[in-house]
C-alpha cells in the first residue's frame, strides 16, 4: 500500500492531467447535442459525389423556406378584413341631416335649388352608408376582401375600396355638386355634412387576426412523401431543384428523429471517442513541442479551460439559433493563447477546437474553413498586443477575411448574389467587435491563473514602478547596471527573434536581490570603502551568491510573475564567483571547496534567460576594461561567452551556435557605441 501511495505521489502530475483530460472530455460531450447527423455532405448546384442514394425509410418532402414564406405572403395578401357596423349611426345621421339642413339653408335659396340640394345630400348619405364610413384609414390593398359584421353576424361583404375614408368625403361632395351644377352652395353644403356625418365602421383587429392565424395554421409544411428504397439521387447527378429539397428533407429527418436508448448510447460513445482523440492530440503536441507547458499543470488547465469555454458558448448559440453561429468570437482563443504562450500553440489549439465544433454546427465544412482561415490570419497579423492600435487593425483584417470567405461560399452555393443577406455581414462585424473583449479577458486571466502577457510586461517595464524606484534609491549602481543590461538584452533578443519585451523586464529586475546588502557590490560603493575587506573570501562569496535567493524572495513578495522570477533564478546559472574563489585559493591552495563559490542554479532554460546571462556578465565585466579598443572588446566578449559555453551553462536552453554568434556581434557593436570608440587619426 505504501509503495502504491509513493507511486501515486511520484506521478501526481500525470494523474492530474489524466483526470483533467477525462473531465474535459465528458463536459464537452455533455454540451454537444445528442441527435444523429446526416453522413453525406452535399452542396446545391454541385454533383453528388457519393454512390447512388436510396431512401433508408419513409419520409415526407419538406417545403423550402422560400415556398412556405411565399404561401404565407399570399394568405396575408388575401386575408379577409372584418369590420364592426354601428347600426344606430345611420339613422342618427339622417335625422341630424334633415334638422341641420332646415336650420342652416337660408330662406333666400330658391325652392328649386333647395329641393335639389336636399335630395343630393340624401343621395350622398345613402351612398356613404351603403357600406359605411371608416373611423380611420388602414393600409390595406383596395382589392382586399372585407366582411361587415353587425352584432357579430355577417351583414355585408365587399372590397376595401368601397368603404368611405374620411379624407375622401370632401372630394366626393365637391364632385357631386359640380355634376349637379350647384357649385354656388359648396361651402354651405360641405359645412352641413361635416356637422352631421359620423363614421360607423370599426376594424375588428382581434377577430381578423384570429381568422388569419387559423388560415396560416392550415399551411402544410410538406409536399408529398418518399417511400423506403426509392432512388433519391444517382452518383454524378447535380444537386438542384427537387433533388436538393429531398436531400434537405432527409437530412432534417436524420437530425430530428427521436432516438431510443440504444442509439443515444452509441451516439454518446462516438462523440466521446472523437472528443478524446482531439484532446489527446493537443496533449501530445504539448508533450512533444511545448514540454515546459506540458509539465505545468496550471498552464495545461488554462488551455483546456479555454477550449471548453469556446465549446460551451458555441453550443449555447447552436441550441438557441444556429443562424447566429458566426457571432461567437472564436478568434479570441488563438489571441489569448498567443498572448500567454506562442503563436504555434495558439493556432494548434484553435484548429483542434474548430474540429470539435465541426461536428455540431450546420454547414460544417464552410464553418471550419472560415474559422481556420480566420485563426491563421489572427496568428499572422496580431503582434505586440499591448499596442491598442494593433488589436483594432487585426480585428478589422479578421472581419474582412470572414466577409470575403463567406461571400465566396455563398456565390458557390447559390450561383448568384441575388439572395445575399446583409445581416450575415452584420454578424461578422459583431463578431469582430466581440473579439475586442480579449483585452479585459487577458487581464482577468492574469489575475485568475497567475499568467503574464505583454500588457503586464509593459507595465512592469516602467522604471517609475514602486519596486524599480526602490532599487534606484537603495542600489543606484545596480539600477544603472540593470538598465544597461536591459538595453543590451533587448537588442540581442531582437536580433535572433526572441521575446524582447520579456527579456527587457527580466533584465530590469534580475538583480533586485542586491537591495538587501547594496554596499557589498562594487557598483554601489561610492565612498571607496569595501566591506569585503573585513570578511573572508568564503563569507564574501556567500553574500554575493545570496543575492539570487534574496531576489527570488523579494520578487515573490512583490507578486512578480514567475516568468520574470525565472530571470532572477537563472542569470548566474551554476557559474563560479571567480574573484573570491581565486582569492581563497591563494591563501588556502589545498582546502578550497569549489561548491562554496558556485551559484545554486538552475542553468538558463530558454533563449531569453540565456541571453540575459551573456549580457549581464559582459556588461558587469566591461567596467574593468582599461583604455578599451575594438580589438579588446571583441576579444573580451568572445572570452566571456566562450567560457560560459565551456561550462555548459546553455545546455538546457534552446539556443543555437548561430544565435550565440549573432548575440556576440550585437554585444560587440553595442559596447563599442557605449565607449564611443573612434578610428585613430594620423598625427
Amino acid at each position: 500500500m505504501k509503495d502504491f501511495i509513493n507511486t501515486l505521489y511520484r506521478n501526481h502530475t500525470l494523474l492530474y492531467k489524466g483526470l483533467l483530460f477525462i473531465c474535459t472530455t465528458f463536459l464537452i460531450v455533455y454540451l454537444f447535442p445528442k441527435s444523429g447527423r446526416f453522413k453525406y455532405n452535399f452542396e446545391k448546384g454541385k454533383p453528388w459525389q457519393s454512390e447512388n442514394l436510396y431512401a433508408p425509410f419513409n419520409f415526407a418532402i419538406k417545403k423550402s423556406n422560400e415556398e412556405i414564406t411565399s404561401e404565407k405572403q399570399v394568405i396575408n395578401a388575401n386575408a379577409i378584413r372584418y369590420f364592426d357596423i354601428d347600426s344606430g349611426i345611420k339613422d342618427e345621421v339622417f335625422s341630424a341631416y334633415k334638422l341641420t339642413f332646415k336650420e342652416t339653408v337660408p330662406d333666400s335659396v330658391s325652392g328649386r335649388d333647395y329641393r335639389a340640394l336636399y335630395n343630393l345630400g340624401t343621395k350622398i348619405l345613402n351612398d356613404f352608408y351603403q357600406y359605411g364610413i371608416l373611423h380611420e384609414d388602414y393600409n390595406f390593398t383596395p382589392k382586399s376582401y372585407v366582411i361587415l359584421l353587425e352584432n357579430r353576424v355577417e351583414k355585408l361583404n365587399t372590397e376595401y375600396s368601397n368603404l368611405v375614408k374620411q379624407n375622401n368625403i370632401t372630394p366626393i361632395l365637391v364632385k357631386s355638386l359640380t355634376d349637379a351644377k350647384l357649385n354656388t352652395y359648396q361651402k354651405l353644403f360641405i359645412s352641413i355634412f361635416y356637422d352631421v356625418i359620423k363614421p360607423n365602421l370599426t376594424y375588428n383587429k382581434e377577430f381578423t387576426e384570429r381568422v388569419l392565424e387559423e388560415e396560416l395554421s392550415k399551411i402544410s409544411y410538406t409536399r408529398g412523401s418518399i417511400e423506403k428504397e426509392t432512388l433519391l439521387i444517382s452518383k454524378g447527378e447535380v444537386v438542384e431543384g427537387d433533388k436538393f429539397q429531398i436531400l434537405k428533407s432527409l437530412e432534417s429527418e436524420y437530425e430530428s428523429q427521436v432516438w431510443n436508448a440504444s442509439n443515444y448510447n452509441w451516439i454518446v460513445f462516438a462523440y466521446t471517442l472523437l472528443v478524446s482523440l482531439a484532446l489527446l492530440m493537443l496533449l501530445l503536441f504539448l508533450r512533444k513541442y511545448r514540454r515546459d507547458v506540458f509539465e505545468n499543470n496550471h498552464k495545461v488547465t488554462f488551455i483546456f479551460f479555454n477550449v471548453l469555454l469556446m465549446v460551451f458558448i458555441t453550443s449555447l448559440v447552436v441550441n438557441y439559433n444556429s443562424h447566429y453561429i458566426y457571432v461567437v468570437p472564436l478568434c479570441i482563443l488563438p489571441l489569448v493563447l498567443k498572448a500567454f504562450f506562442d503563436a504555434r500553440l495558439g493556432l494548434f489549439t484553435h484548429v483542434v477546437t474548430v474540429l470539435l465544433l465541426g461536428s455540431i454546427v450546420p454547414n460544417s465544412y464552410e464553418y471550419m474553413f472560415l474559422q481556420i482561415i480566420a485563426g491563421i490570419v489572427t496568428i499572422l497579423t496580431v503582434s505586440e498586443l499591448y499596442k491598442r492600435a494593433n488589436l483594432f487593425i487585426s480585428v478589422g483584417q479578421i472581419t474582412l477575411i470572414y466577409i470575403i470567405a463567406y461571400f465566396a461560399f455563398f456565390v458557390i452555393h447559390e450561383g448568384s448574389i441575388d439572395n445575399l443577406q446583409l445581416e450575415t455581414f452584420l454578424m461578422f462585424i459583431l463578431c469582430g467587435l466581440a473579439t475586442l473583449f480579449v483585452q479585459p479577458l487577458i487581464y482577468a486571466y492574469e489575475k485568475m491563473f497567475g499568467l503574464v502577457s505583454d500588457v503586464s510586461l509593459l507595465e512592469l517595464s516602467d522604471t517609475n514602478s514602486k519596486l524599480l524606484k526602490e532599487l534606484a534609491e537603495k542600489a543606484p549602481g545596480t539600477f544603472h547596471h540593470s538598465l544597461n543590461v536591459a538595453n543590451l538584452a533587448e537588442a540581442s533578443a531582437n536580433e535572433i527573434g526572441a521575446n524582447a519585451m520579456l527579456i527587457r523586464v527580466g533584465a530590469l529586475y534580475h538583480d533586485i536581490g542586491k537591495m538587501k546588502n547594496p554596499t557589498y557590490y562594487t557598483e554601489n560603493q561610492s565612498t571607496g570603502l569595501n566591506p569585503h575587506d573585513e570578511l573572508s573570501p568564503t563569507e564574501s562569496a556567500a553574500i554575493i551568491i545570496d543575492h539570487v535567493l534574496n531576489g527570488i524572495e523579494i520578487g515573490k513578495k512583490r507578486n512578480l510573475p514567475d516568468r520574470v522570477i525565472d530571470f532572477i533564478r537563472t542569470h548566474h546559472g551554476t557559474s563560479l564567483v571567480y574573484y573570491f574563489y581565486m582569492k581563497e585559493k591563494q591563501s588556502n591552495p589545498d582546502g578550497v571547496d569549489i561548491e562554496d563559490f558556485k551559484y545554486g542554479g538552475p542553468k538558463p532554460f530558454s533563449k531569453e534567460t540565456a541571453i540575459l546571462m551573456m549580457c549581464d556578465s559582459v556588461e558587469a565585466a566591461s567596467k574593468s576594461l582599461k583604455e578599451p579598443t575594438s580589438t579588446k572588446i571583441d576579444a573580451f566578449v568572445e572570452n566571456i561567452i566562450n567560457k560560459q559555453m565551456e561550462e555548459g551553462q546553455f545546455l538546457n536552453s534552446n539556443i543555437t551556435f548561430k544565435e550565440i554568434q549573432s548575440i556576440k556581434k550585437v554585444l560587440k557593436r553595442k559596447l563599442a557605441n557605449i565607449y564611443h570608440l573612434r578610428i585613430e587619426y594620423p598625427e
